[in-house]
């Protein structure tokens, strides 16, 4: 016989805790009315899945003429860039005409890279000489509301080191083109970019001395979290069904597989201590492809588990000059923004841009693919992607390069490109997010109110 499971059970080991992903038999433990906030999408059945929503960032702006869609409405044609998105063409609308007037000068001279990440999440213009300040994001308000409620109110990833002293763009702070998320406007949240570090955060038990010395014995011996947690799981899974047996499987098979990459990918310092297993190695890749798809499914394994709800990915800092040589571009990807009409480097900046929408498609494969109550991940979420510079070259900040994915549980109907009254501000955008999130203020920065047409039978959320 199956017997109800609490939501927040956790399978406890030697410095592990892990959490479970959605079961049936979770949906008894809570009846059929488990949670009624409105940051929880209700089921035909009545079982209320959480909310989920993740801001992904890219730097540099694009080669507009060639990501931008044309025609509108359901019968629009994916332009050359988005081409690798064909398959979810169902799952995001592209969001035409939003603006951040706040990454402009204003008077400040230039800078557009620095306000670009400042303002992107925050819609507010930075402060450029003194003390840096600039606005509290949308995701630290989202995660406000929400972040009670799981064991990470918000995660911050990148896979760009960032720096919160000295000068980085024409007299603008660094913390502002290594940062969009603000707790307060003059404290960003600095965001992990190792992704066994993350991995280990969101598994381990890091808050006393004993789980401490745990975690760094179970990475010397190699051994998997699997392994420190088999007695609860072996036990855990007599009490389930069939089908909760059958999940839970592909869970622990997904865990591993993580695991085993970055394993795969994990690097030893050169410095003596550190040979002597003396320090944590580290996990970033070398390889930028595979940094990438392990934050993508690190984000997706931490919704699947209901650790967050809220998540940051700058799959860059602002202003980066990446080279790509695995798809034959090795010149800096700053460098080939400031193209001035040449032909080559225009050629460049569209690859850069085709391997970012093709990285972002296999990330939407995942959440696609991964269960979440009755439906998937892509289902129960809202994914934001894109930058604050809309040309690289001419870094205007209007038009911006701006997709919505998800299905955000009911609340959007997607499949569509929308594009909005010329310098919409994009702060209207994140007044809608507030509203679909269950709460929030009815104004955000610039903002005129919420923004329109995201579903079909109402005017917003």
């Amino acid at each position: 016989m199956t017997r109800p499971i609490h939501r927040r059970t956790f399978l406890r080991g030697l410095g592990v805790s892990m959490a479970l992903p959605w079961l049936e038999s979770m949906t008894h433990a809570f009846g059929q009315n488990p949670l009624s906030s409105q940051a929880f999408a209700a089921s035909s059945s009545g079982v209320a899945t959480p909310k989920k929503i993740a801001f992904v960032f890219f730097p540099n702006g694009v080669n507009y003429d060639r990501w931008t869609p044309t025609g509108e409405g359901y019968g629009y044609e994916l332009s050359p860039t988005l081409a690798p998105l064909a398959r979810h063409r169902k799952n995001f609308s592209v969001l035409s005409g939003l603006a951040h007037r706040n990454a402009k000068a204003l008077g400040d001279g230039p800078g557009d890279h620095a306000r670009s990440s400042a303002c992107f999440l925050t819609g507010a213009h930075p402060v450029k000489q003194g003390d840096i300040e600039v606005g509290v994001s949308i995701d630290q308000l989202l995660a406000r509301q929400v972040g009670q409620e799981t064991r990470f109110p918000s995660l911050e990833l990148g896979c760009d080191a960032g720096l919160q002293a000295g000068r980085c763009d024409s007299g603008y702070s660094c913390a502002y083109s290594s940062n969009i998320s603000w707790r307060t406007p003059r404290t960003p949240m600095t965001k992990e970019i190792d992704p066994r570090l993350v991995f280990e955060r969101l598994f381990g038990l890091d808050s006393t001395p004993r789980s401490k010395v745990a975690r760094e014995r179970r990475l010397r011996s190699r051994r998997s979290i699997l392994d420190f947690v088999k007695s609860e799981a072996d036990a855990l899974t007599k009490q389930v069904s069939r089908d909760d047996r059958r999940k839970i499987d592909e869970y622990f098979e997904g865990v591993r597989s993580i695991e085993r990459r970055l394993e795969l990918t994990q690097s030893v310092s050169e410095d003596p201590e550190a040979a002597a297993g003396m320090k944590a190695p580290t996990g970033v890749p070398k390889d930028y492809r595979d940094h990438l798809r392990l934050m993508f499914d690190l984000i997706a394994l931490s919704f699947r588990l209901d650790l967050t709800r809220v998540t940051t990915f700058m799959m860059a800092n602002e202003g980066s000059n990446r080279r790509f040589p695995f798809i034959d571009v090795r010149e800096g990807h700053h460098h080939l923004s400031h193209h001035r009409g040449d032909t080559s480097m225009i050629e460049k900046i569209r690859r850069i841009d085709h391997f970012y929408s093709e990285e972002f498609a296999r990330f939407l494969d995942t959440l696609a693919q991964t269960e979440d109550g009755e439906g998937s991940l892509l289902d129960s979420s809202l994914i934001v992607y894109g930058g604050a510079i809309s040309d690289g070259n001419r870094h205007n900040h209007h038009d911006l390069p701006l997709i919505l994915a998800g299905n955000g549980g009911g609340a959007v109907t997607p499949g569509r490109h929308i594009r909005y009254r010329q310098h919409t501000p994009m702060n209207n955008l994140f007044v809608s997010l507030q509203q679909w999130m269950g709460g929030g203020d009815a104004s955000f920065g610039d903002s005129t109110g919420a923004l329109t047409q995201l579903r079909l039978d109402r005017t917003w959320f």
